[in-house]
């Protein structure tokens, strides 16, 4: 299987503290890591350097072989943030439309239609971002995320905002990128819908991984009781 993912020895400090400690693992293509813990574990630190938004204090990421912060690595990859980050004074189809364009893709009109069906916010393409609810605006920036097609998505609790009608649109969303070859991490304080995704799961806690496994076979309500008591 292809490798989408690398992280060796990966390292984030911030002063004296160290955010990100040493992370190890990889994901091919095909894999889903659902990724838990505890406010200030550093899984939005850890998404950031793979995404290549950050720079390691020591270590190396890489996205389908080439290293980050590479652009060629970076384009790879859609990152889905709980904070939607818009242009408010756009409308929602100009905002998905600059982010295609900045990536360099073809037929940009295409693929700007094809993201905001597929998040069911087509109707309310044409309005300003600032005069949509919450979940829509979160709506428009997974659409914006995902619009080039990446082969690497990473979801910081992507679901924050959204309506049911929404979370069942990224929920099929995922698994679409999932079973086309994509490798996805979803951090996710839901451990169920974390883990109905999943091919991989870890729980993370003081910048480590406490817990790394494959998600098949994993009782989900034994899991969740084994969490709390690791993250107590």
């Amino acid at each position: 299987m292809t490798t989408r993912i690398e992280a060796a020895g990966l390292v984030r400090a911030f002063g004296a503290r160290r955010a990100v400690d040493g992370l190890s693992f990889t994901l091919a293509a095909g894999e889903c890591l659902a990724l838990f813990g505890p406010n200030g574990a550093g899984k939005s630190t850890a998404l950031r350097l793979l995404a290549g938004l950050l720079s390691p204090t020591r270590g190396r990421a890489s996205i389908g072989g080439v290293r980050l912060p590479a652009p060629e690595a970076r384009a790879r990859v859609g990152l889905i943030s709980h904070r939607s980050m818009l242009y408010e004074a756009l409308t929602a189809r100009e905002n998905v439309r600059f982010s295609a364009q900045l990536h360099g893709l073809r037929d940009v009109d295409q693929a700007v239609e094809r993201a905001l069906v597929a998040l069911r916010v087509a109707d309310r393409a044409d309005v300003p971002v600032r005069a949509l609810s919450r979940g829509l605006q979160q709506r428009v920036a997974i659409a914006r995320a995902i619009v080039h097609g990446p082969d690497v998505l990473l979801a910081d609790e992507p679901y924050t905002g959204l309506d049911e009608q929404g979370g069942a649109a990224l929920t099929t969303l995922l698994r679409e990128r999932r079973d086309a070859g994509a490798a996805l991490i979803v951090v996710t304080h839901h451990l169920h819908e974390g883990l109905a995704l999943a091919t991989h799961a870890a729980i993370m806690r003081a910048g480590r991984f406490a817990r790394f496994e494959r998600a098949e076979g994993l009782e989900r309500d034994r899991y969740a009781a084994e969490y709390r008591e690791l993250v107590a």
